[in-house]
């Protein structure tokens, strides 16, 4: 399998998919410039072993959450195409249908669809999210779980090469738990996976993908939506459905996860929220802090605009994708307000 991994094709395959939207970067400029060489160095440290990954960079974003964001170099980057477009075949057979994060054919909007459907069929809904759920990704539970289904050490070594590189890079954002067990050097668990690599995303999936089978199973859950750490179980006996929730928390601790305090269960007709939405058997609304923050956005970026730092385009941009995500809620008010404002309009230096 490793070989499939370094193989000339593949290699640029997976810098063109890296570079998808970020070619005015300098640095995958710079890799570019030499890109004949750059792919020729990585297929030989990937095929003696001598593969080593470089340094993130780390920022914080806030949309609307404070987030700490690891970027790897591009080079590396390049890497963790080229590993899932290997291996995510062999994972994405074992998932269930349910799970709708950074996966072909799903996304946000059909996780939407999928919890609203639900919500027209059952009476009842119990809404979970992890706590601090990528800092909390434990590295020998995860590769355990890979090692079950990628039987070449070589293709392991490469994990342990990537995930030994963000060891530490959210032990910040990190708040120590002790599971049953646990003993002082519990605090010592490689754990925390950067957000914003492929990989990260990717092994989210497979992290949870047992506790996915677990849901539907195991509980026989007959209604189920999850989008990365946050899960929505749909059902009409309210007695059973609390069942569910304490069965949820302590399957969840043996992957050294916990829940967030406060989620029962609740009626659908009372709304639910789920992916920036507040959800109803009957319409989807807006979270009110979703419309603020792009209304902020929006003042920056037409500041930024007449201050000639951004281009027209690149406002319009940003406005259309906010409009095409919105409009799959009931939000055609809250569209009119946040946009009631006259936006720029083309001038001399751009036509």
């Amino acid at each position: 399998m490793v070989d499939q991994i370094h193989t000339w094709p593949n290699l640029l395959l997976a810098y063109r998919r890296a570079c998808k939207g970020k070619r005015g970067q300098a640095n995958v400029a710079a890799f570019e410039h030499r890109l004949e060489d750059n792919v020729l160095l990585l297929q030989d440290e990937l095929a003696s072993q001598t593969y080593r990954p470089g340094r993130y960079t780390s920022f914080f974003i806030h949309e609307p959450k404070r987030r700490l964001i690891s970027a790897a170099p591009f080079r590396d980057r390049v890497v963790h195409h080229a590993l899932c477009n290997v291996i995510e075949p062999r994972f994405e057979r074992s998932f269930v249908a349910d799970s709708y994060a950074n996966r072909v054919g799903k996304g946000t909007h059909r996780a939407l669809r999928a919890g609203q459907r639900f919500s027209q069929k059952h009476r009842y809904v119990l809404q979970l999210d992890m706590v601090q759920f990528f800092p909390s990704i434990d590295h020998a539970i995860l590769r355990g779980i890979l090692a079950k289904k990628l039987d070449d050490p070589r293709v392991l070594w490469l994990i342990d090469q990537i995930l030994a590189s963000g060891v530490g890079v959210l032990s910040e954002a990190y708040d120590m738990v002790y599971f049953p067990g646990d003993d002082l050097f519990a605090t010592q668990r490689p754990r925390g996976l950067p957000i914003g690599n492929l990989t990260s995303q990717f092994w989210a999936n497979c992290y949870l993908n047992p506790f996915d089978h677990f849901v539907k199973r195991e509980l026989c859950c007959p209604a189920y939506a999850r989008y990365v750490d946050d899960l929505l179980l749909f059902g009409d006996d309210k007695g059973e459905m609390q069942g569910w929730h304490d069965a949820c928390v302590q399957r969840l601790a043996r992957y050294r996860l916990t829940t967030h305090a406060g989620a029962h269960v609740r009626p659908v007709g009372e709304g639910f929220p789920f992916l920036g939405f507040t959800l109803y058997p009957d319409r989807r609304r807006l979270k009110r802090r979703k419309g603020v923050y792009f209304q902020r956005r929006l003042r920056r970026m037409i500041a930024a605009y007449a201050a000639g730092e951004l281009s027209l385009d690149q406002v319009r941009a940003s406005v259309k994708g906010w409009i095409n995500h919105v409009k799959h809620g009931n939000t055609t008010g809250l569209r009119k307000a946040v946009l009631r404002g006259p936006l720029p309009r083309q001038t001399e230096r751009e036509t």
